[in-house]
């Protein structure tokens, strides 16, 4: 194994396929209550877009990572799939569509804390997504999507802070992910008190970053380096689509 296939297997996903049935690997749970905690949100989107009133959204949500975080499900993640997202949604589905798992949601899920999740703002921001014909399924993708990007820009945010350019990245980060990155440099430049020059310099760098970020961060939902660049293709298909 080179030396790129031995520093991934320390990331979040591969970590718990690498623990399997181990329901001793605390590390790997650990990793997976991560995950959870940070895509909860794509779920309970998609249990929404099936229509699934709010309350009982959260309760079958909370359900499930009460099912999922026994570590149990360790065992039935198949590598070859290699991407979490995809073993999240299909286990959701399995879920729903067992009548008893459903019946008992609200005992096993409804009270208890297992993942936290911010219900009212989580249906405030389902109400405010454009009310499309996509499929439940399409929701969760762009979700996921929007949910990484989020993340990153957050951990983009706080490096700047970090760096003491947090004035800089507040103007800068519009350029992120536009396509026209010509418009605004002059406005840009003048409200920094930068030429025009270190302005697309400083932009160049921010969005190599960016990108580096983003790669880190579906590098822990992916069980080997080489689903990166398909995992990569996925998003931005998803949030342009």
């Amino acid at each position: 194994m080179d030396g790129a296939h031995r520093r991934f297997v320390t990331t979040h996903w591969s970590l718990v396929l690498a623990a399997g049935a181990d329901v001793s690997s605390i590390e790997a749970g650990n990793a997976l209550a991560r995950l959870c905690e940070t895509y909860w949100y794509p779920l309970y989107a998609f249990l929404r877009s099936r229509g699934h009133t709010a309350e009982d959204a959260q309760d079958l949500t909370q359900a499930f990572f009460a099912r999922v975080l026994e570590r149990q499900a360790f065992a039935h993640a198949d590598p070859a799939r290699g991407r979490f997202r995809s073993f999240l949604l299909s286990s959701l589905k399995n879920f729903v569509a067992n009548e008893r798992e459903r019946e008992q949601a609200q005992k096993r899920g409804g009270g208890i804390s297992v993942v936290p999740l911010d219900i009212e703002a989580a249906e405030g921001r389902f109400q405010l997504e454009p009310h499309t014909d996509e499929t439940p399924e399409r929701v969760f993708d762009r979700e996921w999507a929007l949910t990484l990007l989020d993340n990153v820009i957050r951990q983009l945010a706080l490096e700047m802070t970090r760096a003491g350019r947090e004035g800089q990245f507040a103007e800068l980060k519009e350029f992120l992910t536009g396509d026209d990155l010509h418009t605004g440099y002059a406005a840009t430049a003048s409200t920094l008190g930068m030429s025009e020059g270190a302005v697309r310099v400083a932009v160049h760098r921010l969005r190599r970053r960016f990108g580096e970020l983003i790669r880190r961060e579906i590098a822990q939902t992916v069980s080997s380096p080489e689903g990166i660049d398909d995992e990569m293709r996925h998003l931005w298909s998803s949030v342009s689509r």
